[in-house]
């Protein structure tokens, strides 16, 4: 009887020192996570800071993916994480200026565009630097740094077509023209300006959307001017129609105003980021306009 019980208070010491030690791992777990701050700057193994950006590196001239780490003019792309590739393109210039001037490393992370925010959100990365628009509707959600670049819109049509000497939308009345852009952009919704136009399907990349007027699946694509100099550069079954400005297109989304996007709770970060442009003065068109030209003349022809 006496070996039972000194068997049972045995058992019994074990169970409580089990639930013990239970109690304090689940008590270090939540006091870890809570310790830390979702908007706290990571560090690499050497405990450099790290600026860790999103984008989509598949939106020519702004960003796309590469084989090589050396440009053709020596400059180095950037490893894109998780992979062999590498990033180069705009807006990799633009954060590798902002990394070097803070003293941080660059991350570049792969996304594809109809997820770029829900990726941030979760913590795979700090910024969008990606060729997004401040817009209205993003500007409730996200935050925003001052610009980095101001781009116009313009139209495509397939070369030959009965569309490529048009000047103006109206010439565009009664020809019931299919449209197509990229998804997930104002784009999506000027569609409307084309008058009497069909509205057709919409893509993940805006290469999707060249690649379906040049096979005649749709007629007009609408998009950024530097995205669509860098596809005519590769593509030359494509023009760009620059529409008269008394009948053209009209923007007042505010997604010409191309800018830095991080969480909405991040402020540190954005005030870093625009600190860091101020420092820089990138706040001059004409020297935007000209890295866009260089990274134009960067891009790799499968770009």
């Amino acid at each position: 009887m006496d070996m039972y019980k000194k068997r049972r208070v045995g058992l019994m010491k074990k169970k409580i020192f089990a639930i013990i030690m239970l109690c304090v791992m689940v008590v270090s777990c939540f006091t870890g996570c809570g310790s830390k701050s979702g908007n706290e700057t990571p560090t690499n193994a050497s405990g450099k800071k790290v600026l860790r950006v999103g984008m989509e590196c598949a939106y020519a001239p702004f960003n796309w993916t590469q084989e090589s780490a050396t440009m053709s003019d020596g400059s180095q792309a950037v490893p894109i994480y998780g992979t062999n590739y590498y990033a180069y393109g705009y807006d990799v210039m633009v954060a590798r200026m902002l990394a070097d001037k803070l003293d941080m490393d660059l991350e570049i992370h792969k996304v594809e565009w109809n997820s770029i925010g829900l990726s941030m959100d979760a913590g795979d990365y700090d910024c969008i630097i990606a060729g997004m628009g401040k817009t209205k509707a993003r500007e409730a959600t996200y935050a925003f740094t001052d610009v980095y670049y101001y781009r116009s819109d313009c139209l495509v049509v397939k070369k030959g077509s009965a569309y490529e000497n048009y000047t103006k939308l109206s010439d565009f009345k009664g020809k019931g023209v299919t449209t197509t852009t990229q998804i997930g952009t104002c784009w999506v919704d000027m569609m409307g300006q084309i008058p009497d136009a069909k509205i057709g399907a919409n893509y993940e990349t805006c290469a999707e959307a060249f690649m379906a007027i040049t096979n005649g699946v749709a007629d007009v694509c609408m998009v950024d001017l530097p995205t669509a100099i860098s596809a005519q550069l590769t593509n030359p079954d494509l023009v760009i129609l620059q529409l008269d400005s008394s009948d053209g297109l009209v923007n007042d989304t505010g997604s010409q105003n191309v800018c830095i996007a991080t969480r909405k709770s991040d402020t540190a970060l954005k005030d870093t980021l625009n600190q860091a442009m101020k420092d820089l003065n990138w706040n001059n068109k004409d020297e935007m306009d000209k890295l866009m030209d260089k990274a134009i003349k960067l891009m790799p022809s499968s770009n």
